[in-house]
């Protein structure tokens, strides 16, 4: 099991709250979203969104473009080039 993979099924299985960052994973597979955007795209509170970031920027999963007020965030070249194995891992964790 490659470094992402292991890490990919940590942030999204081992810890709570795991759902939502997949779901912002996802959302920015999409295009870039800043905070707020990803807030009323997913209905998930501003601040819940601000916390999964935090922890999804610290793992080098996504990237931030921009100023503190037009922060975009994006996925990281790993990420991207490792997606197959995100859609993997959200698969068995959706049929659970």
């Amino acid at each position: 099991m490659k470094y992402m993979e292991k890490l990919l099924w940590w942030l999204i299985t081992g810890k709570r709250g795991g759902i939502n960052r997949a779901r912002i994973i996802r959302k920015l597979n999409d295009r870039p979203y800043n905070a707020h955007q990803l807030s009323k795209e997913l209905d998930l509170d501003y601040k819940t969104i601000r916390h999964h970031i935090k922890i999804l920027e610290e793992n080098k999963v996504i990237k931030a473009t921009g100023d503190e007020y037009s922060k975009l965030y994006f996925l990281t070249d790993e990420v991207e080039e490792n997606y197959d194995i995100f859609k993997e891992i959200w698969e068995k964790v959706v049929k659970k």
